[in-house]
């Protein structure tokens, strides 16, 4: 089964768009975060503080694997952050949607297979994948 966009489980968290996004540092200070906004890669996006205090943030592209890292957590951990900036109104997939639909099957994406130099190159496949085979979604 093809799962790549423009089907329902294509992975809304696209790669170097306006739709894959990071916020560095993230405000929480890990490394970095999904950034929801309205923004665009090499932009600024300070947080100011209750205390008078700032800190600077920078937006860039997120990464193959940072997209395919929060396709994963939007579908095993549900956030609502996450829902209103992802999906277009469209109603957000369940692990119980993956499990029921897509268990037993074979996937198929057009992302490539390796980055050209012998890496694999992560695909949201890979996710659902293992979360409609009983892997652990979490």
């Amino acid at each position: 089964m093809y799962v790549g966009r423009p089907t329902k489980w294509g992975n809304p968290f696209r790669y170097r768009t306006s739709y894959g996004l990071a916020r560095v540092p993230a405000v929480d200070g890990s490394p970095w975060e999904y950034e929801g906004r309205i923004s665009a890669a090499g932009t600024r996006h300070d947080c100011y503080h209750p205390d008078g205090t700032w800190t600077v943030h920078n937006i860039r592209y997120m990464t193959r694997a940072e997209c395919v890292h929060m396709y994963h957590r939007a579908l095993a951990m549900p956030d609502a952050h996450l829902h209103i900036h992802v999906g277009a109104g469209l109603p957000w997939l369940t692990v119980q949607d993956v499990q029921r639909e897509l268990a037993g099957m074979d996937l198929a994406c057009w992302c490539p297979i390796d980055d050209g130099e012998g890496s694999r190159v992560p695909c949201h496949a890979d996710v659902l994948l293992e979360i409609a085979n009983g892997g652990d979604p979490s």
